[in-house]
């Protein structure tokens, strides 16, 4: 029985510091320029995009269709790096608790 309580209290301050680490990672913002800086796109830690930047340079009517490009570029970029960042924060935690039987 007290090996069990052990591992509850594992499992208990590994939760508490999952939720401190997520609230950390909403937080931290991670930013992704495409077509050489004409387009920026940040998000946060929880992959919401919170602000675009569009160079005057990159607007040109007859190619909308290339300005498009650049901003899926910069957002998918963006999500791509907010994502890894959350993964590898998360991962430290998930590793922490050596909990016998759960890693």
């Amino acid at each position: 029985m007290a090996n069990m309580n052990k591992v509850l209290k594992q499992v208990q301050k590994m939760q508490e510091e999952m939720e401190r680490v997520q609230e950390e990672l909403a937080t931290r913002e991670v930013t992704h320029s495409s077509g050489g800086g004409m387009v920026t796109a940040t998000v946060n830690g929880k992959q919401e995009l919170v602000d675009i930047d569009i160079s005057p340079e990159a607007v040109d009517e007859k190619d909308i269709e290339m300005l498009e490009d650049l901003i899926i570029s910069a957002v998918n970029g963006a999500l791509a790096e907010s994502l890894k960042v959350a993964q590898e924060a998360m991962s430290k935690v998930a590793g922490m608790g050596g909990i016998p039987g759960l890693m």
